[in-house]
């Protein structure tokens, strides 16, 4: 048996081929994998007219590698002379690509540099790929879904159709709001949903900036103390996070903060707007400094997401909420961890310190809200309330609330952890922000929708909408709406169609008093 299984291994090696050189990599097959991990987030077509977020380079397809931007990148044949080899390589981290991020693992350089070596082969298109848009044809234009907007508002049964009035746009489908900030004067209120963050005049309640610079999803966004920035996180997950800085006074792109690995969930500004934390499902969270865009430190002691953070009142420390089942305290000046908050059954995904610095709150998928002591890291007391998972926790003034699955945003007393009410949000509750006098509440939903309620008597006192057009509407019914949205829609009273006699809730001037709180009269219909 032995010989018979020599023989046959000297048959099969003198038999066996000779080595085949490796295949040239092409674009398709080989580049373009490296390309959609690394640089297509921001260089893609779709992005070319940003300037500031894809310099004018999109490399989502070989004819646009290269076409290169303003100059060629690549030159077939000669790596040595091709640009994009030289970014990705340099030593220069203010140049290297992808732009703050780390660099390319040698073996991918490598398969870069031998394709273009090779000559930037094509190579095959797979037959799924989506990559190319395809303009479609006018007649096939993407049909809108409608959404239908409920009021308290009813004709009176000496009109017909009679009933309560509702009010259907075609406008859907509509991305969640994961995102809500009241600027600190109280005058704005920033939305984010997916690609956009709007921006609402609550002086007149209509939006009065639209920002599309954002990479995939908005996840949070928040106002610096003094009101002149607004940050913006997200990204796109398993590829980069996204974390941007605003000028409120021009609404310029101030800053773009690299780094994340993965998408930034929530932000935090210190107390002096002078630091801003970011955490990120890359399981860190960074500490930046606002004016030199520099980062401070790193925390990487979380094992898995990080979903939440929050300052303290001072600014000496931060608290942290994490899918690893623990939140965490963080010295502001070290990096390093202070307490641990553990002891929780479920993933923790929402913090929040009270006002006063003396305690911090934090829920998720365990529903309790816990409350802990900020300087011996116990477990003073558990609050039930939501019956499934709570999104975000904030504090404001003499008051804390917390967005829940359940379709309700609670309010608390954030002295003794009891509550106070319950708000009906008609959606999951994504996001929640209170006005700094703790007046109004402000809740980001998964229907696309923003509810703002009276947080005094837990009267609703707005449904707002933004996208392609926009509209504040009253529970009374009253709207004020972009120009033709709402003769493109159709109102109903019981159900049946209504016709035009609701001109009267046309009523921009009372949808404004109602953004600040005002009751609001019924409206009278003839």
């Amino acid at each position: 048996m032995r010989v018979r299984w020599l023989l046959a291994s000297l048959v099969t090696f003198v038999l066996a081929p000779a080595a085949v050189p490796a295949a040239d990599p092409t674009y398709w097959n080989d580049v373009r994998p490296v390309l959609r991990k690394h640089c297509t987030v921001c260089h893609r077509e779709a992005k070319l007219k940003e300037q500031e977020v894809s310099a004018g380079l999109a490399l989502d397809t070989p004819a646009n590698v290269l076409k290169g931007g303003k100059t060629p990148v690549v030159k077939p044949g000669k790596p040595g002379e091709s640009l994009l080899l030289e970014l990705l390589t340099t030593s220069d981290p203010k140049k290297r690509m992808p732009l703050d991020g780390d660099p390319l693992p040698a073996a991918e350089v490598e398969l870069i540099r031998r394709w273009i070596a090779a000559g930037a082969p094509e190579g095959v298109k797979p037959a799924d790929d989506t990559t190319t848009q395809v303009a479609r044809p006018a007649a096939r234009a993407v049909r809108k879904l409608p959404v239908t907007f409920a009021t308290k508002a009813a004709l009176p049964r000496s009109l017909k159709p009679a009933g309560p009035l509702a009010l259907t746009l075609p406008v859907g489908p509509l991305p969640p709001v994961a995102a809500v900030a009241f600027s600190p004067d109280g005058k704005l209120l920033a939305v984010g949903s997916y690609g956009r963050v709007t921006v609402w005049d609550l002086a007149d309640a209509k939006p009065t900036q639209v920002l599309t610079q954002v990479l995939g999803a908005v996840n949070d966004v928040k106002f610096s103390p003094d009101g002149k920035l607004l940050a913006v996180a997200g990204g796109q997950p398993s590829a980069r996070g996204d974390l941007r800085l605003f000028a409120t006074t021009d609404w310029k792109l101030a800053a773009s903060l690299g780094g994340h690995l993965d998408t930034v969930s929530c932000v935090s500004f210190s107390p002096d707007g002078a630091r801003l934390a970011s955490a990120s499902f890359d399981k860190t969270v960074r500490l930046w400094d606002v004016q030199t865009h520099k980062v401070l430190h790193t925390f990487t002691g979380h094992s898995d997401f990080v979903y939440a953070v929050a300052f303290s009142p001072k600014g000496d420390w931060y608290a942290t909420a994490s899918k690893d089942r623990t939140g965490r305290i963080i010295d502001a000046k070290t990096g390093q961890g202070k307490l641990t908050f553990s002891g929780m059954n479920d993933e923790v995904a929402a913090v929040a310190v009270r006002p006063d610095g003396g305690q911090v709150v934090t829920s998720g998928f365990e529903p309790q809200l816990a409350w802990w002591d900020a300087d011996s890291g116990e477990r003073v007391h558990r609050q039930a309330g939501h019956n499934t998972a709570v999104h975000e926790l904030t504090f404001a003034a003499k008051l804390a609330a917390s967005a829940g699955a359940d379709r309700t945003v609670r309010l608390w007393n954030p002295l003794t952890g009891a509550q106070l009410r319950s708000l009906a949000s008609e959606a999951p509750a994504v996001a929640v922000a209170l006005d700094a006098a703790g007046k109004r509440v402000a809740a980001g939903c998964a229907d696309g929708l923003v509810r703002v309620w009276d947080a005094d008597g837990g009267r609703q006192l707005l449904t707002l909408w933004g996208g392609d057009g926009w509209l504040a509407l009253t529970p009374e019914g009253y709207y004020a709406a972009s120009d033709g949205l709402v003769a493109a829609g159709a109102w109903r009273a019981g159900g049946s169609a209504a016709g035009k006699p609701v001109e009267v809730l046309n009523a921009p001037e009372l949808v404004a008093k109602a953004a600040h709180g005002e009751k609001l009269p019924e409206p009278t219909f003839k």
